[in-house]
């Protein structure tokens, strides 16, 4: 590997150098413009006044390329004198770095911590924020795990005696984010706090934001990070259907009467209740009442049964039970039909998750300064609705024949 050995004063007086020489030629240059670009012709013929403007255009064009030339040995110059600065910029940035390490280094044994500078940035091996020199430098800020789920935000740094608190690292999803370091003990800001990461599972919290640094003696506190959001829940789920059935109502007894009489069927039983996911069992028929044609009679026909109500998970519930039917010589009356089962409540969905909390602001300098703000509170996601209730089934009907 080369080196490159460099005196920025020699490097500084040979820009001056060549910045004169520039200077000499530009003076030059304008001098000769004057008798050279508008020459006068030496007598009144077309050969005199040819060989002025060959010349004149040639002094122009010279011009003209000597102005470009001018401008290229400016940059050459800017170019010298920059590198001339660099190299003595670097040379005292050694020379104050090699101060500041035999300054730092009694402090930094002692206490683990500089005298003078900021501190380091946290990484992810050592999230936290280092804290800034004693005496003066700002406190790092805490390590961003944004793109790590699960883990927290690192804390920022505190100042010393005079300097900024660094601010908290932002949390992985589901995470809190990193509390912002407290400012300088005379004056300084404290850190503003890490934002909290977003749920990832459903219906999962957000993270806590960040609280914010207190400020010292002067100064304002850290504004709190803003908490995570949380995510929806899940939707419901229907229970499993039991295997076994519900049972349909029996069927009313019917009455057949050849002689002058009051016929009255009776009614059909009720459903049974259907079982979680199960439909409810329909009503049974309602008895016939038929009477004898040659006779008189009064046929009264019985009542379809209720249909039972249907079980829990959004199941159907039972058609109510047709009535019976009358047939008489005399006054036949139908039986009503059953009334239908009442659908199953459906499942209502999961609770979403609420929205992390925000971090609280951090306290302000204790003679001049103001508190941090408080970030706001996401809003808690949103449950799903709830299953669709299946309406009651309604009951079938049967005619009522005169006869």
């Amino acid at each position: 590997m080369s080196f490159v050995v460099a005196v920025p004063e020699a490097l500084a007086a040979a820009a001056s150098d060549v910045a004169n020489i520039g200077s000499a030629l530009s003076a030059a240059n304008a001098a000769a413009a004057a008798g050279t670009t508008g020459l006068l012709a030496a007598g009144a013929d077309e050969v005199s006044a040819a060989l002025a403007s060959l010349f004149s255009g040639h002094a122009v064009s010279y011009q003209q390329v000597a102005a470009q030339a001018t401008a290229l040995h400016d940059q050459f110059v800017q170019a010298l004198t920059g590198a001339g600065g660099s190299y003595a910029l670097t040379e005292a940035a050694n020379v104050q770095q090699n101060l500041l390490n035999a300054i730092n280094a009694p402090t930094q044994a002692l206490l683990g911590r500089p005298l003078i500078g900021d501190g380091a940035v946290g990484t992810a091996s050592s999230p936290d924020g280092q804290d800034g020199g004693l005496l003066f430098g700002n406190g790092g800020a805490g390590y961003n795990s944004a793109a790590t789920p699960g883990m927290a935000g690192g804390n920022g740094g505190n100042a010393g005696l005079i300097g900024n608190g660094g601010t908290g690292g932002s949390g992985g999803a589901g995470a809190a984010g990193g509390a912002g370091g407290s400012g300088g003990w005379l004056y300084g800001n404290g850190g503003n706090g890490g934002i909290g990461g977003n749920a990832i599972v459903a219906g999962g919290a957000g993270g806590n934001g960040g609280a914010g640094g207190a400020a010292g003696l002067w100064g304002s506190g850290g504004s709190g990070g803003q908490g995570g959001n949380g995510l929806t829940g899940n939707d419901g789920v229907n229970p499993a259907p039991v295997t076994n059935p519900a049972l349909n109502g029996a069927a009313g007894d019917s009455n057949i009467e050849p002689q002058t009489s009051v016929l009255i069927g009776t009614q059909g039983g009720d459903g049974t209740p259907g079982g979680a996911g199960v439909n409810g069992g329909n009503g049974g028929a309602g008895g016939d009442a038929n009477g004898n044609p040659a006779n008189t009679s009064i046929a009264n026909a019985g009542a379809g049964g209720n249909g039972a109500a249907g079980g829990d998970g959004g199941a159907n519930g039972g058609a109510g039970g047709a009535g019976g039917q009358a047939a008489s010589a005399g006054s036949s009356v139908g039986g009503d039909g059953g009334n239908g089962g009442a659908g199953g409540t459906g499942t209502n969905g999961h609770a979403g998750g609420a929205g992390g909390a925000g971090g609280a602001g951090g306290r302000g300098g204790w003679l001049v300064g103001n508190g941090g703000t408080v970030a706001t509170v996401p809003p808690a996601a949103t449950a799903p609705s709830a299953v669709p209730v299946v309406p009651a089934a309604s009951p079938p009907t049967r005619a009522v024949t005169a006869p």
